[in-house]
């Protein structure tokens, strides 16, 4: 392998690792279902036939 090709290797490597460093965690955007990040329960009543 010649210098050049080091270099260019070296330089690849360091800019990957550099990128991979400074980019946000896929964590970070996470939304919850429900915007205030409670949860919802459906309540049916108990004496809801119909007669």
């Amino acid at each position: 392998m010649t210098l050049a090709k080091k270099i260019v290797a070296t330089v690849a490597l360091i800019l990957g690792a550099t990128a991979a460093a400074a980019s946000p965690a896929p964590a970070d955007n996470h939304m919850p279902v429900s915007p205030d990040g409670s949860q919802s329960t459906v309540v049916v009543p108990l004496d809801s036939h119909a007669g």
